[in-house]
């Protein structure tokens, strides 16, 4: 969500030096433009107090003379603001719960808002006139090599990418924006019956969800790859499915089509900005919905805003893709907003019901 801001950025003649956690520093090192300043973010937050200081020093130390125009703290969280706390710069900007222009405002979309904050802090102008929409950018998939990965292709068996289990950051697991289990395998069954292919992705920590689909025909690739092989997987898919997480967000900087699940989080903040991107929205008519903070979620116990949203809705927006896909069109991002009942797609047998 930050690399149309930090491209724009560039575009505007600035050097862009990225402060990034270990995980993700190989994607952004396929960008020319950005140099890449990899920290130790799972020993900066989950350390022990000597790990942490530990890593906060080792990271000063590269620091030693460096000048800047200016330094950009796009985190709410303090610990953060320690990483650059010695770092020279003409002007240091850090996200505020206080001050507008560099709050992240509610209901706005983060990649057009971290937009919105740099552009301000380079030119000083007033809301009113800065850009409003994030342009996507998109993946370098030639520069990526899946070895050992050939699994067949073909405008008959067009590919459908499911990524069922992510819903963990580096703090916690948070399951309310999972859509259920069940409701995933009701979804792959029926794709499998509409001839499609179906693909599981995630990463190692999501590796216990196959199992809930030993049943079926699917291709398991859950742990198998690293981000980067994982997005230009998600790049070989006509459709890729997920809900409010990681692969989400990676998905959206690819060529597929994207449906994507969300209940306890807006998808007007978190959904990704481009073409053939459908959101929907579960929770219609909740009064608690959304009741993400920016750090946890309600004390929820039924998740009913995710179990709003049916596999039938999901197909039909696959499909929906998938016949846009066909003729050759594209569709604009858009969010939809559960039917008031649907029948389901198929009926499962007990065994395959998790």
């Amino acid at each position: 969500m930050t690399l149309p801001a930090a491209r724009a950025m560039h575009r505007a003649g600035y050097q862009v030096d990225w402060v990034c956690g270990t995980a993700v520093a190989p994607l952004l090192r396929l960008y020319p433009w950005i140099n890449v300043l990899p920290v130790d973010d799972a020993r900066l937050l989950r350390g022990s107090s000597m790990q942490r200081i530990a890593a906060v020093f080792a990271f000063w130390r590269r620091f030693t003379g460096a000048r800047y125009d200016l330094c950009a703290t796009l985190y709410y969280d303090s610990r953060y603001r320690l990483l650059t706390l010695p770092l020279r710069a003409a002007r240091k900007l850090r996200l505020s719960h206080t001050d507008r222009a560099t709050r992240l405002l509610p209901g706005r979309s983060h990649a057009s808002e971290y937009l919105r904050v740099l552009t301000s802090a380079i030119d000083g102008r007033p809301d009113g006139e800065l850009p409003t929409q994030a342009s996507p950018v998109p993946f370098p998939s030639e520069a990526v090599q899946l070895p050992g990965f050939a699994l067949p292709t073909g405008p008959a068996r067009p590919r459908i990418v499911l990524a069922p289990a992510g819903a963990r950051n580096m703090m916690r697991d948070d399951i309310l924006r999972r859509w259920p289990m069940e409701n995933y395998v009701e979804l792959a069954t029926a794709l499998l019956q509409r001839g499609c292919e179906v693909v599981l992705a995630g990463g190692p920590d999501d590796q216990w969800a196959a199992a809930h689909f030993a049943a079926l025909p699917v291709t398991d690739l859950i742990g198998r790859f690293s981000i980067i092989q994982s997005i230009a997987l998600f790049d070989t898919a006509a459709v890729f499915v997920s809900h409010d997480t990681g692969p989400l967000h990676m998905a959206g900087a690819t060529r597929a089509a994207v449906v994507a699940v969300f209940g306890p989080t807006n998808p007007h903040v978190f959904l990704p900005q481009r073409a053939n991107v459908i959101g929907i929205w579960g929770g219609e008519g909740f009064a608690c919905r959304p009741c993400y903070d920016g750090r946890s979620f309600a004390p929820c116990t039924h998740n009913g805003c995710m179990s709003q949203v049916s596999p039938a809705m999901v197909l039909a927006q696959v499909e929906t893709l998938l016949a846009a896909q066909r003729e050759g069109h594209a569709l604009p991002p858009r969010i939809l907003l559960p039917e008031p009942s649907t029948p389901p797609l198929v009926t499962l047998p007990a065994a395959q019901r998790p």
